[in-house]
């Protein structure tokens, strides 16, 4: 995010035109999954309206990294990882462990939660084998399928999540007066945690690094498409704001209100179709619960496109191959590599207990990206930096001011502290 006035393009003379659907919308949909929905159900519940404020700092939070990734990519023709790269062999030793372990534990619970809402629906199924059909289904989505392809599906997707989210904040026919108090930055006690985890947690991780990529596969490359990139991103970022907030006025609506505890984990949103089912009737416990999968599964293909891109872009790399080699791309052998990886691999964690020493180092592994990712942005998109190669160095009028470094600097204290209690919890259970 360069500070106001600066310039949108640099080459070009026609303003590429925006559309609501682009590659802003993927990266909103794919972090807006069920854990970050029922983050905010669980605060709306616990806090009522309180950390309205929070909710909508994690959307800025977002809005600011995601535009950072973006604007390096056009800047400079490099993808987030060349960049990470030029700043030393550390960064290949961090992200090497983390995308292959991450891959292998986030491709079970991905379909673990996209089969829990149909499960819901029809309980005769087995959870397990649900959960390895709709792997299944989604690896034959983006194998098959053009990048196109892809985005009119997250599309739609969002559609359906739109209507099934902010539509049970509806019903829950929300206090505006309370609403508007929940905007006053306060921190009600014991709500630290839960504070970190709603801005921390609004709209994804790794996903967020895989913005520069799907640009790129879009056919956004160069700064003449900066304008409509910050445009993208930014009502994106809107909508997944909508998508919080819709979740904590029912949280705050229909548990809080109420006196009812929240449970957590997936499980928290089939208990609030049970809680939609006795208030309204059978069909909107059902529709919600449709939204539910529709959020969770745009998660898992958005996964399967965008970190599959990352890794092919990362033996790429090792590999000398130049930027943008056709194995690197959508549909490139390496891109599907690593879309078989996310796929049968984490069928056996759904068959088997997961080990212990994997979980932890998901957990530790997982903890640190937005802190890394929040560092290295701020580095990169600051002053030319000696001995870096030239390609990799943002030129001047694309470097950060004032403003985004206040932000990302925010946002590195942010996940640094929300690092130090995620891998705190993570080795609760163990120590």
């Amino acid at each position: 995010m360069s500070d106001p006035g600066a310039p949108t393009a640099t080459t070009g003379t026609t303003q590429p035109r925006w559309r609501v659907i682009g590659p802003g919308l993927v990266v909103a949909a794919t972090g807006v999954g069920a854990a970050d929905l029922v983050a905010t159900l669980v605060a709306g519940a616990k806090f009522g309206y309180t950390l309205l404020w929070v909710a909508v700092l994690g959307a800025v939070i977002k809005v600011v990294l995601v535009e950072g990734a973006g604007r390096y990519s056009l800047a400079t023709g490099r993808t987030i990882f060349e960049g990470w790269r030029s700043l030393g062999r550390w960064t290949t030793w961090y992200f090497a462990p983390y995308i292959v372990i991450w891959g292998l534990v986030y491709g079970a619970t991905a379909m673990s939660s996209s089969a829990l809402p149909i499960v819901a629906i029809f309980p005769d199924l087995s959870l397990r084998w649900t959960a390895v059909v709709i792997g299944v289904i989604g690896l034959a989505l983006v194998w098959l399928g053009s990048y196109a392809a892809f985005e009119k599906v997250m599309a739609l997707l969002v559609g359906v999540m739109f209507v099934c989210v902010v539509g049970a904040a509806a019903l829950a026919t929300p206090n505006l007066g309370e609403i508007l108090l929940g905007l006053r930055p306060i921190f009600p006690d014991d709500s630290v945690v839960n504070v970190l985890a709603i801005a921390g947690g609004v709209g994804g991780t790794i996903t967020l690094a895989a913005y520069g990529y799907w640009l790129r596969e879009k056919g956004w490359s160069t700064p003449v498409f900066m304008r409509v990139m910050r445009l993208d991103n930014g009502v994106a970022y809107a909508v997944t704001g909508i998508f919080v907030v819709a979740m904590l006025i029912v949280g705050a609506e229909l548990y809080y209100s109420a006196g009812i505890a929240a449970e957590t984990g997936d499980q928290a949103l089939v208990q609030l179709s049970d809680v939609l089912d006795d208030r309204y009737g059978d069909v909107f416990g059902t529709v919600f619960l449709v939204g539910f999968f529709a959020s969770s599964f745009s998660s898992l293909i958005g996964v399967w496109s965008g970190v599959s891109l990352m890794f092919a872009d990362y033996v790429g790399n090792l590999r000398d191959l130049p930027s943008g080699h056709p194995d690197t791309r959508t549909g490139g052998r390496y891109f599907r590599a690593y879309l078989l990886w996310l796929t049968f691999p984490p069928m056996l964690l759904l068959l088997l207990d997961e080990p212990v020493g994997l979980i932890l180092a998901y957990g530790t592994l997982g903890a640190l990206f937005m802190p890394f990712l929040a560092i290295t942005l701020l580095v990169l998109l600051n002053k030319r930096r000696p001995g870096a190669l030239p390609h990799s160095t943002v030129p001047d009028e694309w470097r950060n001011g004032w403003l985004s470094n206040g932000f990302m600097l925010l946002c590195a204290v942010l996940f640094v502290a929300l690092a130090v209690n995620e891998i705190r919890e993570t080795l609760a259970p163990y120590v």
